[in-house]
């Protein structure tokens, strides 16, 4: 009997979700001509930029302290383990149903990486919102939910961006002939009084690449950097080994920049608001001084659930097309991600607590398991159109995953309710 008041529970928050999907997805239609996919992407920059940022920010700084950084010190590895499990079993799928190589790095991604981003908020408070929840009482739940689940969003952008992101990167065709057209299309510096012997002396940065020579004037306008032989050896000048170190640091801050989601300043923002308490009682509670701006954050903060499932809805419209053809593949990563991951999150979850390394709060154990049995994450098309690789493969993922995820994230939630309470 418990077990089904329990199942109720979780099936009347994950209906909210598949609504509020459905409304998406309707409004994506040719015939309505509001979520076209302009207006999509437009959308999408503003929960990146500003409504998830002040989500995390807000719930961040309102419910950590201190202590509970302390007591959530367990979440990240959890995460991380959920990325190497999966991560493992994506490459004995791509063995056992052969996938071609140009996919190997979206399923390796969607197997390894959850929606960590708006599911847990999405799932938790509408737990926590229901009559007879098992967390207890709702306002605490609820503040106590969206902790969780910012902290679990923040680690899991970060993974997406620096794990799952370079995968793809490795497995992209376009990036490996990049890197060969490179490669056949740079020529030597013309060098005064040089042998070609002499010129090959010179180390790396005594190069230039072929479109340079195919500029105005074969590239004569530029000043003419002369590569000097000194008792035979070939010596690059100052200016140009300066300049190739300007050009690698640039090239590592816009590396950085992708890893340095506008989420993850906003963990930084809120963790150290939250932690420091003279910042604390400058901007959080009623009686603080400038609570008016975290009022506004927490505002603009609670447009980014809604935003997030509309668009969630709209995006796996474009999966309709070619799905027939990718079903071997996509029934391949349902049976990772909805069996055999909640599997071994049970195991290791159970595993932490009877070994004392979490405190034994049912709504923390919850989230924790909850983090093993999402569909693939929603930044997977984002990667993938990136590099302009399994477009089409990874809209049909999605379509097939989040379906799904209707019926077995709802009987998977229950179980886990069952298990922690």
């Amino acid at each position: 009997m418990v077990f089904w008041k329990l199942y109720v529970v979780a099936f009347s928050s994950i209906l909210k979700l598949l609504l509020a999907t459905a409304l998406g997805a309707f409004l994506a239609q040719d015939r309505l001509n509001i979520l076209k996919e302009n207006a999509r992407k437009h959308i999408n920059a503003m929960v990146y930029f500003v409504f998830t940022p002040a989500l995390i920010y807000s719930s961040m700084s309102n419910t950590i302290t201190l202590k509970s950084v302390v007591m959530l010190w367990f979440m990240p590895l959890s995460i991380l383990v959920t990325y190497i499990a999966g991560t493992v079993l994506g490459w004995l799928l791509i063995k056992a149903i052969r996938v071609p190589h140009h996919l190997h790095g979206l399923v390796l991604g969607c197997c390894a990486a959850g929606n960590l981003a708006s599911l847990p908020l999405i799932v938790v408070p509408a737990i926590c919102k229901e009559q007879n929840n098992p967390f207890g009482d709702e306002a605490v739940c609820n503040r106590n939910g969206l902790a969780y689940a910012s902290l679990s969003m923040a680690v899991g952008y970060t993974y997406a961006w620096s794990i799952t992101f370079n995968i793809v990167r490795i497995y992209s065709p376009k990036i490996s002939n990049a890197v060969k057209v490179d490669e056949s299309t740079v020529t030597p510096i013309s060098a005064k009084g040089t042998d070609p012997e002499n010129l090959l002396k010179c180390s790396d940065g005594a190069l230039v690449m072929a479109e340079d020579i195919a500029k105005p004037n074969g590239g004569m306008d530029q000043p003419e950097i002369e590569c000097k032989v000194v008792d035979g050896q070939a010596q690059v000048p100052v200016k140009l080994k300066i300049m190739k170190k300007l050009k690698i640091l640039a090239d590592k801050i816009n590396n950085m920049k992708i890893l340095i989601a506008p989420s993850t300043i906003a963990v930084i923002v809120g963790l150290t608001i939250g932690v420091v308490p003279q910042f604390r009682k400058l901007l959080v509670g009623d009686t603080a001084l400038l609570h008016v701006v975290q009022d506004s954050v927490t505002m603009l903060g609670d447009a980014s659930v809604p935003a997030m499932v509309l668009l969630l809805g709209a995006n796996l419209v474009t999966g309709l097309k070619g799905f027939g053809k990718q079903l071997p593949l996509i029934v391949g990563i349902i049976v990772v991600k909805f069996i055999a991951m909640p599997a071994i999150g049970i195991a290791i979850v159970k595993g932490a607590v009877y070994f004392n390394l979490i405190h034994h709060d049912p709504l923390y154990q919850f989230v924790l398991l909850l983090q093993f049995a999402l569909p693939p994450a929603i930044v997977m098309s984002t990667i993938t159109q990136m590099f302009g690789t399994g477009e089409s493969e990874c809209s049909s993922i999605m379509l097939g995953t989040y379906s799904c995820a209707t019926v077995l994230l709802t009987l998977w939630c229950t179980v886990f309710m069952w298990l922690v309470i």
